[in-house]
């Protein structure tokens, strides 16, 4: 992420449009700090169009965006796109390139191993995604999400929701319980923000909503899915695991936790009374049910049509006004990413330069919100940003992402990235 989680709510960024100074060019591309490195743009797929602009904020200080236009009816699909596992962070051009995108955004908030708090795994998004219609990390309780999805004529189906994921677990004796978290590692939830017994892992306190930093539970089961990579983190003492078959049967369990997922199936994973409750309930032979759902505020479900979700850490647009939800992420100036949604259901990726004085600024949250709403956005949600900020067409980097100010061009592994893919809708 563009910072650990601590801090990147009070720095993440939006721009506050104060006025538009300087002339739009498609063909400009920003990949130093230097003059403006010429690059033609690629022949895109008809309702997928791209813009590469200089905008002021402030009293006239510029930034540069990049802007991509996807309209509904474009003969694309828009994912999200993970590297082989989700214990490893991989650049946007290579997840790009992987899934051969014709362009792409680093998308979630993700335990990087700079963090204050990190558990490790770089390549863990904090807060919801979700990939192919299934979870694999929960939701922040409450955050923003892009939401996308595409009807049975392909039609793409963009929108801005706040997301909560609620998960449940049900054994063959009829017992049932919470289940706590998917692909990370139990009791350690940075963003807090998960179900019931979360403390400030600094103070203590009970905490039921996202906050910076970390929170801890030592009573939780998470479950792990194949997309986590070969194997699940090494286990306190104590500690339990149910290893499942691709149906949900009980294949076999192994205390401590930690170790080879099986193949083609997942596993659960208990420490403290969610391990007793494995223990007890997860008998080899019987299936364990285990359900997943996305809900809004309201608790209705998000799942039709939902393909692929990713958390952000702000609205800052919704039906037209810039967002109270700003106010949480602070009032820096910052790389940005951002993802739009317009009246006509036209999704923007927008990247907005910046630690590069005199060339790119970077936003504020408030300026970023503007600045998308003065590019058609009626709804926005902010993604990660810093230095994870990074736009990639046609296999070129575009931008000019950097981890501080005035340092070089650095293309930073992230755990996710929106990918735009060559895909003919149906007719």
């Amino acid at each position: 992420m563009g910072k650990p989680w601590a801090a990147f709510l009070a720095a993440v960024l939006c721009l506050a449009l104060t006025g538009c100074t300087s002339s739009s060019d498609s063909s400009g591309g920003a990949t130093s700090s230097g003059p403006v490195t010429p690059k033609p743009t690629p022949a895109l797929p008809a309702g997928v169009t791209y813009q590469e602009l200089t905008r002021s904020v402030g009293s006239g200080d510029p930034v540069r965006l990049n802007v991509l236009r996807v309209a509904p009816d474009a003969r694309v699909r828009v994912a999200g796109a993970h590297g082989t596992t989700m214990t490893k962070a991989n650049t946007v051009r290579s997840l790009a390139k992987a899934a051969g995108a014709i362009a792409a955004v680093n998308g979630t908030y993700y335990d990087i191993r700079t963090g204050r708090d990190t558990s490790g795994y770089e390549g863990d998004p904090i807060g919801l995604y979700a990939e192919g219609g299934r979870v694999l990390s929960e939701a922040l309780a409450g955050r923003p999400a892009l939401l996308l999805g595409h009807a049975d004529n392909g039609r793409l189906i963009a929108r801005v929701a706040e997301a909560s994921t609620i998960g449940r677990l049900r054994a063959a004796d009829g017992a049932r319980l919470v289940l706590d978290g998917v692909n990370r590692v139990a009791g350690r939830i940075l963003g807090c923000g998960g179900v019931g017994g979360d403390r400030l892992a600094t103070t203590g306190k009970l905490q039921g909503k996202p906050s910076t930093g970390l929170c801890v539970d030592p009573d939780e089961v998470v479950s792990y899915s194949k997309e986590w990579g070969a194997n699940t983190p090494p286990g306190p003492p104590g500690s339990t695991e149910a290893l499942l078959a691709a149906d949900g049967t009980v294949r076999s369990t192994r205390s401590p936790a930690g170790g080879p997922l099986p193949k083609g199936g997942s596993s659960l994973y208990g420490i403290g009374t969610g391990a007793t409750w494995l223990r007890v309930h997860a008998v080899p032979g019987t299936r364990m049910a285990v359900s997943l759902r996305m809900t809004d505020p309201k608790g209705r479900d998000l799942s039709s049509p939902l393909e692929t979700a990713l958390g952000g850490s702000a609205r800052l647009l919704r039906d037209g006004a810039v967002d109270p939800d700003v106010q949480q992420i602070g009032s820096d100036r910052e790389p940005r990413t951002v993802a739009g949604i317009t009246t006509d259901g036209t999704l923007l990726l927008v990247t907005v330069d910046g630690r590069d004085k005199g060339v790119s600024v970077g936003a504020t949250p408030t300026e970023a919100a503007r600045l998308v709403k003065a590019l058609g956005a009626v709804d926005a949600v902010n993604l990660d940003g810093g230095g994870s900020t990074t736009f990639v067409l046609d296999g070129q980097l575009r931008n000019s992402p950097r981890a501080t100010d005035e340092e070089p061009v650095i293309e930073r592994p992230v755990a996710d990235a929106i990918a735009v893919l060559p895909e003919l809708r149906k007719e």
